[in-house]
């Protein structure tokens, strides 16, 4: 510096350049000094603000801490809230237990007493026994042998009956002591062995007693033995009651004790634990109290060094006034350093103080949790030694306590809370002493029991005498149960006779399944066509929907060119035409379209009319197939009864022979197990009077032992209970195998009426559901027109939309076109018109978001209308399918009853002939044949005729030729009668045949079959001869072919179960599915839902904007504060200028003025490098919502990727389902298949039923021969009969009556013709029999006799048949019950299959509700993330508006300072009144700017309530997605007591249908004794008639041969009867067989199940125990981790800190000690000196100034010259009055206003006003100091200019251009300094006059945030070279 002073001034060499060089060294060496006392400042700041960020991540990290702590309580409060309820829950199981304990207490007694009684009755025995013994050995003559004997047992009595006496004297005593316990279990083991004694006794004098009875001498003796012994039986009973009541009350007043004692000890450990959590609580906020505190401390231990600096400045003010010199100044710099070094010291000190607290607080924790730990030991070993181990605590605390010297306050607490526990302690202690108390009243409560056992005892003996009555009466039934014995043998026979006709009933369904499964057949092929049909009218359809839309296009595009080429006439009426035809093309579309939806409803009525009709058949068809297996079962039953009953007895009379030995059995057991209850008892009273004296650990162990004890006792009661059962159950077998039989066919005929109303109701409820279809259909088709319109009303609101949309987007590209425009200087609210904007952009942005939002909707709404119209175009089709499918079943139906008449017809005509053939064999034939019922004849006789080779059968071979020949013959009047037939089934196609036709057709045939069977059976009288042997070959042939029928009957149960176990299976997957995709929607809402919540884009927005208004504000502060500087720079010049004129030889400044402009400088760079900290944490602030929105973006992706798993899941699924379907598929094939094989297997049955009805037939025909006329007309009534039973067991057909009245008076026409073709037969009969009563007059006088014996005969054969009748109906009902038996097992197999399927979906709810729990807590996670963000961003904003306070106050200060400043110029300058307007209007704009920076603090703080609102509606959120867990717990639950409630009604079921059993069983018996009558009437008919047949015997001695043929056939029938009754025993070993097995499978089953689900609880249990664990070690470890990070954090930044401070020390000594060298050499040089450049500068600047501004240079050089103020004043007025310019103008030669180049014009407007005031005074140094002539190069020269953006970047303010830029387009945050504010203006360009410095800041400045410049780069710095070259 000092040589290019040196060079300046021996280049110009005048003393002007002295004075100018050494102000301006002076100047440069202020500023220079001024900035680096206020770097220092401000990073004295900063490190302030950095404590107090430190502080406040503290106070954070300690509410976090508070926060964990109080979601850790809230969870151990949960918990116990929890275990309240288990608790509660065991209670009441334990209750329940001991209720049943009581109950089985109460029922071993009374067990016990009746073996008492028994053993009575066997006393009784022996004695009577005795007796007979010593009469038989003794007899009459020794009396006095038997007085002795009866004296001796009168003595033994006595002896041992003073003892009870005794001992009764003694329990009627006041109190029963231990001894009389155990007395009581002597006597009881005495007895015993008497009883024992007794028995062998009985054993003996039973052998003697073989002998001789004599009861009547010791009766009275045996009397009052049998009382003696009661009297002592009863005592013992009441004795062991009394003792098990006694010990009962006393375990459950014991468990009633020990629960009160578990719950209060509970509540304790609550009560401790809450207090030591509050007490935590406490602890911590008395830290966070602390904290504040020190932060407060702090604070004013900082206010107060600032005051001090105050002062210190203060100080130096008042040495510069003094003038002391600049010895004292360097001094007090000096003292300044020094204290500088002690405020570092100081922080250090604070900042290790900080430290040491933190480790203290630390210590403190670590002490807290220790002695937590200490306490939860001393809970759980409080009850041992508790002493000691509070010793070891105040040891242990005393050790703390030296070790802590510095924490007293938590030693404090410590103790306190061990005082709380030595409380606690004695209270536990108190409590045990209520416990003794109470254990005291227990045993006094026990003395009383045994009281009132005695009381007992006297109700027992009453229960005795009962249980002897009982026996009587069971002796009783064993007789009664032997007559019925006797009375079922009577009824096998009868049976056997029920077997044949249930035959007949079986040919007769089978015929009724082939029909239907016909009809069915049809009704499916019509189905089916009815399907083609309504498939090609939906193609249809969909041809002219696209047809529809193709001309709606074409209008649509017709109508577009229309609007276009609206001015050519001529086109437009050509379109006009066009647009016509459409419109009638459209029309007639869509006439069209209504035709066919008309049509489509037709279609889809008649289909489900056809699904009604089908669905009818099925029943009947199923009822058929019933009702065929009832008829099997009940053959089979019936036979299986009769065997049982038979074993019943005999079991019976084996039961009651073992009921005797196992009786004495379990009466030695019993006592056995009482003497070891009574010891057991004993034990237990000696370990509770242990118990007194132990402690409660010793208490709970005592619990546990006799928990055990009585889980022994109950397994022995629990064994005695079975063994009694199995005598029980056995006694009630005997019983109920009686009562089964009459029960069960009441039930029977219960279930069939109850079949008929269900039918009933079935159809009404079928037409119900057809009205409700056709109801919804057209609902439906209603809802669609309406969903039509909304969405066309839709599409119109979307265009609207679509217009609005882009007029708003015009809008918004005008406005930007505008916003990019340079605005105008003078627009003072562009601020606010942008934010308007704004705010109206995201309006729009809302509105826009909010219609595209209804777009979506209401596409997604036409997407659901053409999914829900594909399904109903498929559902038509299937139902078309259907339909046709049912008509072609229908015509098979009508085929096949044509089939049927034309098979009859046949038959007529052939058996007619037979008939005529048969008549004319008989009256040829002259011996008489006697009638018999045959059974089943099948079609193979001929073949196994040839097997056999027997030639007897010559005879039948040719009769059944001779029958063939007869059949070819009438085959010819078949072919005629197919003729019409084929007729009658052309017009039965024709027509839509009616039901009621068809049921009336059937009811024909059934008549036609009765009379066929009729014909038959003459034929088979006719031909019954000398065929038994056939006959009997026949019928094993019969019986093997019904167990091949059982077997393929078997087999169809078995496809039909498999049937409906894939129902059901179909059925339970659609379950899961729907559950499935229920969950899936579930998740993906909620996933919807995260990714709304997750969506970072509106939270980001809205981040952004609030961080952009923020930086907005602060630019517009740091140009407030620049232009304020500029402002207080300009004034210190002209304060300099203006007190130059009164200042001394010195010349120097006013040293107080500059002082106070040198603190605002340094409060104001303060304030930059406070405001360039905070938008640093902005940036960091903005790069961490940036980060966690790219972690949201990463988390959704896992939620699609989820979602994507989820589908893939859902789609598996499909596959396994369209697999199952085919499997299912599949099955119905098969059972086709089979259903084929059994119509195969019927057709064989009928073909030998054919052969049957032929041979009756010739029966017949020989009993007409006889003349019996009577037969045939009660054949005749039995064919009624059977007509009107086959009709009744059909349903009455119903459908709809369609056929015109001409085809039916056809139909009855032909009616008419084939019931004259059987009157015609009829009377061919009657002739037959008219001849053959002619052929037999001879015979009259024997036929007359033989009349007598037939119409016996015959009565007896009605009275078969009515039997035969009832055995029918009663085996209908039989079957009846079983099938309702099946149908409950079908049930039961469903009920078992819901329950596993409701498991499955208890799983899979359970998954899902871990699923929702996991995601609950990532949603929790994010929520505290976010409320970290908020809490972060809050501090920001509240550190924002201290910011903004603080330059409000600094605005203020400012303003306040200009206004003395203003009114300083006033005092010194009154003429300038233009410069004071313009500070004046400087102020005004001032103002109106705070104005606008507080609307923008108020909008700050509405961005900070948004964000607090988006907080709170976070929460709500998570509120309800907790709420939504809870509510799936809620339904869990439900479904598990949803679970519950069906097993209940399963059992209960169970139970009813066992309570029908038992009805069923009675009724069974009653019917059997309604038998048993009956038959022993038929018995004695049966004797009549064969007495009067002897009668007749010796009258006629023809019939003797007669009789002998009736034995004959009689021993036959005999045979076949054994052969039944050993093929039902057979039956009857497999059916129990059969049974066992079932219920073996069912109870390993229900074990099986129980064990399972013991086991998946036990699993529950162990997971959910493991869960809660692990989630508690998470918790602990997390919050280790966060504390350790925490601490790690704390101390690395307090090192970063010390080590910063430590470098800024360094840097501030050695600044400080330059600054105070370089004061020192410019105070020794340039004192008294004055620059000759400058003053020759300020010469010349005078005659290049303008004249009104002459005057201020005037002054100024008199400043610099040294002259005062008013010398300078007073020759400015003489000038003034002789003439400013007079001499200078005649001097230079008139360039008095000539402008310097040199000179600084106004800049543009772009330019010089980004420049700083340090900048502005350099160059004006650098102006005011260069010569008017061309100074000598200096190396400064060729230095870069400062303004001269460097590489890579571009300067903001070099060109115009990027005026035009706006402020929204660049990054704030990546502009550079040179960018944002330039150091230096540009190149000087032409401009108006006026000083630079007295300019008013413009409004359009670029608003660019100042960033930290280096060194280098500052003003200051530039001076410094430059003095240094």
């Amino acid at each position: 510096m000092s040589s290019w002073l040196g060079g300046i001034g021996s280049g110009l060499g005048q003393s002007l350049g002295q004075v100018g060089g050494s102000l301006s060294s002076f100047t440069g060496q202020i500023s220079n000094f001024t900035k680096d006392m206020l770097l220092e400042g401000v990073e004295e700041v900063g490190d302030a603000a950095t404590e107090l960020q430190v502080s406040n991540s503290k106070l954070a990290d300690i509410e976090t801490a508070f926060n964990t702590q109080k979601s850790e309580y809230d969870r151990l409060r949960k918990l116990y809230a929890e275990l309240e309820e288990k608790l509660e829950a065991s209670e009441i199981q334990i209750k329940g237990q001991s209720a049943e304990y009581r109950s089985l207490l109460q029922q071993k007694d009374v067990e016990i007493s009746h073996l008492k009684a028994r053993q009575t009755g066997l006393q009784e025995e022996v004695q009577t026994l005795q007796q007979s013994a010593q009469a038989a050995s003794a007899g009459p003559a020794m009396l006095p042998v038997t007085t002795s004997s009866s004296t001796t047992t009168s003595s033994s009595a006595s002896s041992y009956l003073s003892r009870p006496s005794g001992a009764h004297q003694g329990f009627h005593g006041d109190e029963m002591d231990l001894s009389d316990v155990i007395w009581s279990q002597q006597e009881i083991n005495r007895l015993s062995t008497e009883v024992v004694r007794l028995e062998a006794e009985v054993a003996h004098w039973r052998r003697m007693s073989q002998f001789d009875n004599l009861e009547d001498t010791l009766f009275h003796f045996l009397t009052s033995m049998s009382r003696e012994v009661d009297e002592h039986q009863h005592e013992l009973a009441a004795l062991q009651d009394a003792q098990r009541q006694k010990m009962a009350d006393i375990t459950r007043r014991h468990r009633e004790d020990l629960a009160e004692y578990e719950e209060r000890i509970e509540e304790y450990e609550l009560r401790d634990f809450t207090e030591e959590i509050m007490k935590t609580i406490s602890s911590l906020q008395e830290a966070a109290d602390q904290r504040e505190k020190q932060l407060a401390e702090l604070s004013a231990s900082l206010e107060e060094a600032q005051s001090k600096k105050a002062s210190l400045q203060l100080e130096k003010d008042e040495a510069q006034e003094e003038n002391t010199g600049l010895l004292q100044n360097y001094t007090r710099l000096q003292a300044s350093v020094t204290e500088l070094q002690t405020r570092v010291q100081e922080q250090e000190g604070k900042s290790l103080q900080k430290a040491q607290l933190d480790h203290e607080i630390q210590m403190l924790r670590n002490n807290l949790a220790a002695a937590e730990k200490e306490i939860e030991g001393l809970k759980s070993l409080a009850e041992l030694n508790l002493q000691d181990r509070l010793e070891m605590a105040e040891n242990q605390i005393v050790s703390n306590n030296e070790a802590e010297s510095g924490d007293s306050e938590s030693l404090e607490d410590l103790k306190a809370e061990l005082e709380r526990k030595e409380k606690a302690l004695r209270n536990t202690e108190e409590e045990r002493d209520t416990l003794m108390s109470e254990l005291e009243e227990l045993d006094r409560q026990n003395q009383e029991a045994t009281q009132h056992m005695i009381s007992v005892k006297e109700q027992l003996s009453g229960q005795l005498k009962e249980a002897e009555a009982e026996l009587t009466e069971l002796t009783a039934e064993l007789n009664t149960t032997k007559d019925q014995k006797r009375a079922l043998e009577q009824e096998l026979d009868t049976q056997k006779e029920k077997t044949s006709q249930s035959a007949f009933t079986l040919n007769d369904l089978h015929m009724g399944k082939q029909e239907l499964e016909r009809t069915v057949k049809e009704l499916k092929d019509k189905l089916g066509r009815a399907q083609e049909q309504s498939r090609g009218a939906q193609r249809e359809l969909a041809e002219l929907r696209k047809t529809v839309q193709e001309r709606e296009e074409q209008s649509s595009v017709a109508k577009a060119e229309l609007d276009q080429s609206g001015e050519r006439g001529m086109e437009a009426q050509g379109t006009k035409e066009k647009l016509a035809g459409k419109e009638r093309e459209l029309s007639d579309l869509r006439r069209e379209l209504d035709e066919m939806r008309i049509s489509q409803e037709k279609a889809m009525s008649e289909d489900y009319e056809l699904k009604m009709e089908i669905r009818r058949l099925k029943a009947e068809r199923e009822q058929a197939l019933g009702r065929a297996e009832e008829v099997t079962k009940q053959m089979k039953e019936s036979q299986a009864a009769l065997n049982r009953t038979v074993r019943e007895k005999d079991t019976r009379i084996e039961a009651l022979k073992l009921e005797k030995s196992q009786l004495e059995e379990e009466l030695g057991q019993t006592e056995r197990t009482l003497t070891e209850q009574a010891r057991q008892y004993q034990q237990t009273i000696e370990e509770l009077t242990r118990a007194r004296s132990m402690d409660a650990s010793a208490l709970q162990m005592e619990h546990e032992r006799a928990i055990k004890l009585n889980q022994e006792k109950d397994m022995e009661i629990a064994q005695l209970k079975r063994d009694m059962e199995q005598v029980a159950s056995d006694h009630r077998d005997t019983n109920e195998m009686l009562s089964i039989t009459v029960s069960g066919q009441k039930q029977l005929t219960d279930l069939l009426q109850e079949k008929d109303v269900f039918m009933d109701t079935l159809k009404q409820n079928a037409s119900d559901l057809q009205q409700e279809m056709e109801n919804r259909i057209l609902v439906l088709t209603k809802e669609a027109d309406a969903f039509k319109l909304f969405l066309e009303e839709k599409d119109r609101q979307l265009g609207g939309m679509k217009e609005e949309n882009s007029h708003l987007k015009e809008e918004i590209d005008r406005l930007r076109d505008q916003q990019s425009r340079p605005q105008p200087l003078t627009e003072p609210r562009t601020l606010d018109i942008i934010t308007e904007l704004e705010t109206e952009i995201t309006q729009l942005k809302s509105s826009r978001n909010g219609l595209e939002e209804e777009v979506q909707s209401l596409r997604r709404t036409t997407e659901e209308l053409q999914a829900s119209l594909l399904l109903s175009q498929q559902s038509l089709q299937a139902q078309q399918t259907e339909l046709e499918q049912a008509h072609v079943r229908h015509q098979q139906v009508t085929l096949n009853y044509d089939r049927l008449i034309h098979a009859r017809d046949e038959e007529i005509s052939c058996l007619q002939h037979t008939v005529d053939q048969l008549s004319e064999s008989g009256v040829r034939a002259d011996f008489p044949l006697v009638q018999g019922e045959v059974i089943l004849q099948e079609e193979k006789t001929q073949t196994l005729n040839q097997d056999n080779g027997n030639e007897k059968h010559d005879l039948s071979k040719g009769e059944i030729e001779k029958l063939v020949r007869g059949i070819k013959e009438k085959e010819t009047e078949i072919s005629q009668l197919n003729e019409k037939n084929l007729s009658l089934t052309r017009q039965l196609d024709q027509l839509a045949v009616s039901r009621d036709e068809v049921g009336k057709l059937s009811q024909m045939v059934l008549q036609k079959d009765l009379e066929i069977q009729a014909l038959h059976a003459r034929v088979s009288m006719v031909g019954g001869g000398g065929h038994s042997q056939d006959i009997m070959f026949l019928q094993q042939q019969l019986q093997a072919y019904a167990v091949e029928r059982e077997q393929v009957l078997a087999v169809l149960n078995e496809k039909t179960r498999e049937n409906s176990q894939l129902r059901s299976d179909y059925h339970r997957l659609m379950d899961i599915m729907a559950g499935k995709e229920a969950a899936l929607s579930k998740l993906q809402q909620e996933n919807q839902r995260l990714s709304n919540i997750s969506d970072p884009s509106g939270s980001q927005e809205m981040f952004k904007e609030t961080i952009q208004n923020l930086s907005r504000i602060i630019r517009e502060k740091d140009i407030e504060i620049d232009a304020l500087t500029q402002k207080c720079q300009t004034l210190v010049t002209v304060l300099q200028s203006s007190a130059g004129d009164s200042s001394a030889g010195s010349g120097g400044v006013s040293s107080n003025q500059f002082e106070e402009l040198l603190q605002e400088r340094d409060t104001l760079k303060q304030q930059v490098k406070k405001m360039e900290e905070w938008k640093q944490q902005v940036i960091t602030t903005v790069k961490n919502m940036q980060h966690e929105s790219a972690q949201l973006q990463e988390e959704l992706i896992k939620l699609q990727g989820q979602v994507s798993a989820d589908s893939d899941c859902s789609s598996k699924l499909s596959v396994d389902y369209a697999g199952l379907i085919q499997s299912y598929e599949l099955k119905e094939r098969r059972l086709g298949s089979l259903s084929q094989e059994l119509a195969q297997v019927q057709q064989t049955i009928t073909q030998l039923s054919t052969t049957k009805d032929v041979l009756l037939g010739k029966l017949d025909s020989v009993a007409v021969v006889c003349g019996q006329t009577p037969e045939v007309a009660a054949a005749q009534s039995s064919g009624p009969s059977l007509t009107a039973d086959a009709p009744s067991r059909q349903a009455p057909p119903t459908a709809n009556n369609e056929k015109p009245q001409e085809e039916i008076l056809r139909l009855r026409i032909q009616l008419a013709e084939r019931e004259n073709i059987i009157r015609t037969l009829q009377e061919n009969n009657q002739r037959l029999s008219n001849s053959a009563s002619a052929t037999e007059s001879e015979h009259r006088s024997q036929a007359e006799e033989v009349r007598l014996v037939k119409e016996r005969l015959e009565a007896m054969q009605r009275s078969v048949r009515e039997k035969d009748l009832l055995i029918k109906t009663k085996g209908d009902q039989l079957g009846h019950v079983s099938e309702a038996l099946r149908n409950r097992e079908n049930d039961n197999e469903v009920l078992k299959q819901a329950v596993t399927n409701l498991k499955e979906r208890a799983l899979i709810l359970e998954m899902d509700v871990r699923k929702l729990k996991e995601e609950n807590e990532l949603v929790a996670t994010r929520s505290r993330e976010k409320e970290s963000e908020f809490r972060a961003l809050q501090e920001t904003n509240m550190q924002v508006s201290l910011l903004l306070r603080e330059k409000e106050f600094e605005l203020s200060a400012v303003s306040e300072k200009s206004a003395t400043v203003e009114r300083m110029l006033k005092d010194k300058e009154q003429g300038k009144s233009g410069e004071l307007n313009q500070l004046l209007n400087e102020l005004k704009s001032m103002q109106e700017k705070a104005v606008a920076f507080q609307q923008e603090r108020d909008q700050v703080m509405m961005a900070l309530k948004q964000k607090q609102m988006e907080t709170t509606a976070i929460q709500t959120e998570l509120q309800h997605v907790r709420d939504k867990e809870q509510r799936l717990n809620l339904e869990l639950e439900r479904l598990r007591n949803h679970l519950l409630e069906i097993e209940d009604s399963y059992t209960r079921e169970a139970l009813g249908a066992e309570d029908r059993e038992t009805e069923l069983r009675r009724r069974v018996a009653l019917l059997d004794e309604k038998l048993a009558t009956s038959s022993s009437a038929v018995e004695n008919a049966s004797q009549q008639a064969s007495m009067q047949v002897e009668s007749l015997q010796e009258q006629l001695s023809g019939v003797v041969k007669q009789r002998d043929e009736a034995l004959i056939h009689l021993r036959t029938s005999q045979e076949q009867v054994n052969q039944y009754a050993v093929s039902l025993s057979n039956l009857q070993m497999v059916l129990e067989q059969f049974q066992q097995e079932e219920k073996a499978m069912y109870s390993a089953e229900l074990d099986r199940h129980k064990k399972e689900k013991d086991e998946w609880k036990r699993k529950a249990q162990r997971l959910e125990d493991q869960a809660s664990a692990l989630q508690i070690n998470l918790d602990e470890a997390n919050a280790a981790l966060e504390s350790a990070s925490r601490l790690t954090d704390q101390l690395d930044l307090n090192e970063e800190q010390i080590e910063e401070l430590k470098k800024q020390v360094e840097v501030r000594q050695e600044m400080l000690e330059e600054a105070q060298r370089k004061l020192m050499n410019l105070l020794n040089s340039t004192e008294g000196k004055i620059d000759k450049v400058l003053m020759r500068n300020l010469f010349l600047g005078y005659f290049h100034t303008p004249k009104t501004k002459r005057a201020d240079v005037l002054r100024l050089m008199g400043s610099v010259l040294g002259l005062s103020r008013e010398d300078v004043d007073k020759m400015l007025e003489e000038d003034g009055r002789h003439g400013v310019t007079g001499w200078m103008s005649n001097w230079l030669g008139g360039r008095g206003a000539q402008s310097v180049p040199n000179t600084p014009p106004r800049p543009t407007s772009g330019q010089g006003l980004n420049t700083s005031f340090s900048e502005m005074f350099v160059k004006f140094l650098e102006i005011e100091s260069t010569p008017s002539m061309p100074a000598p190069k200096l190396p400064f020269q060729d230095f870069k200019p400062l303004n001269a953006p460097p590489q890579g970047r571009t300067s903001g303010a070099a060109s115009s251009g990027a005026l035009g830029k706006r402020p929204g387009e660049s990054n704030p945050f990546l502009a550079p300094r040179s960018a944002a504010v330039p150091l230096l203006a540009g190149s000087s360009s032409g401009g108006s006059g006026g000083h630079l410095l007295m300019k008013p800041i413009s409004d359009n400045l670029p608003t660019f945030t100042p960033v930290p410049v280096s060194a280098e780069a500052s003003g200051g710095a530039v001076l410094k070279d430059l003095l240094k070259q």
